[in-house]
């Protein structure tokens, strides 16, 4: 009974954390209006999100600011521009890319807009990480560790990096299906991983699920239901690839009152109906759910999408001769 009853009770722990800018913006290289920046800031604090993910802080040194929006440098002033003082309980975040990014770009959280640093690493990169921790930490952030591509991790190494990361001052573990590869009974075997580390280290434990094979939203609620807290979703999915768990599904299924279904819904119905109208494409199809089936990374499915390609079969075969 315990997990009917964690998933159907309310949960004040719960967080809620919008990344439609940030894995969004892998699909339109972030080329977002201010207008539907501003309305997406606005829908959130209406469906009582608790952070709201602008987008990454990369290297203005590694990527040319003139083939990318704005929200993939996530300069303060850009923030402010649509937040203001943020006097709202509404708390923003952005994605640290280890590898990919300044520390010098990250000003003292006093002289900043954002609350929350979210470290993103690979497991061959958990030193980098943890001086990005470190450093996002001492200037007086809140920061998760988003640890990527799990699906391919040893246990042994995933409870190795979860010790070194326990011992930073890093506030929250994540759980990443950047493969969409996993299935809910293996969410639940790595949730256990998981939450036993952050018991012992006194640490948060988050997901942030792909859609491949279209149970973004159910790893979600699994590990909802297996005492993770902090769930990473998308307004109608918008995300790399096949997309990630829909806003709208995580809202309407949480128990608490402080969430809010409708401006959900009125916010894909104006603003996310009509980038796919505007020619944006992401969300499942069949050349995503092959590469989350065989564990790989959805790059080449993105290019099948780019090219405009409907050759599944030929693409099934391409796919298979790489594992």
């Amino acid at each position: 009974m315990k997990e009917i009853a964690s998933l159907m009770s309310y949960r004040p722990s719960i967080k809620v954390i919008d990344a439609t800018l940030r894995d969004g913006g892998l699909v339109n290289d972030f080329y977002f209006t201010d207008e539907f920046v501003k309305a997406l800031y606005l829908a959130n604090l209406r469906a009582g999100v608790d952070y709201m993910e602008f987008g990454y802080k990369a290297s203005t040194e590694m990527f040319d600011v003139n083939k990318f929006g704005k929200w993939k440098f996530c300069n303060d002033e850009d923030i402010r521009a649509v937040v203001g003082e943020n006097a709202t309980d509404l708390k923003i975040a952005v994605m640290a890319d280890v590898g990919r990014c300044e520390k010098k770009d990250f000003l003292k959280r006093s002289e900043s807009p954002i609350d929350l640093v979210r470290v993103a690493t690979y497991l061959n990169t958990i030193p980098a990480a943890v001086d990005m921790i470190e450093d996002a930490a001492n200037k007086g952030y809140e920061v998760s560790c988003n640890i990527m591509a799990i699906s391919n991790a040893q246990e042994g190494d995933l409870r190795t990096a979860l010790d070194i990361l326990g011992q930073t001052p890093v506030d929250v573990f994540y759980i990443v299906d950047s493969f969409g590869a996993l299935y809910p009974e293996q969410v639940a075997r790595l949730t256990d991983i998981y939450v036993n580390a952050a018991e012992k280290y006194g640490k948060k434990v988050g997901i942030h699920a792909h859609n491949n094979q279209q149970l973004a939203f159910a790893n979600t609620i699994e590990a909802v239901g297996d005492g993770v807290d902090w769930l990473d979703a998308t307004y109608a999915s918008m995300g790399r690839g096949a997309g990630n768990c829909a806003m709208e599904l995580l809202l309407g299924f949480l128990r608490n009152p402080k969430y809010n279904f409708y401006p959900a819904v009125q916010f894909v119905d104006k603003y996310m109906n009509q980038l796919k109208k505007d020619g944006v494409v992401w969300g499942y199809d069949l050349q995503y759910l092959m590469t989350g089936l065989l564990n790989q990374h959805p790059r080449t499915a993105i290019q099948f999408t780019k090219d405009g390609r409907d050759d599944y079969t030929e693409f099934y075969r391409e796919v298979v001769a790489l594992d």
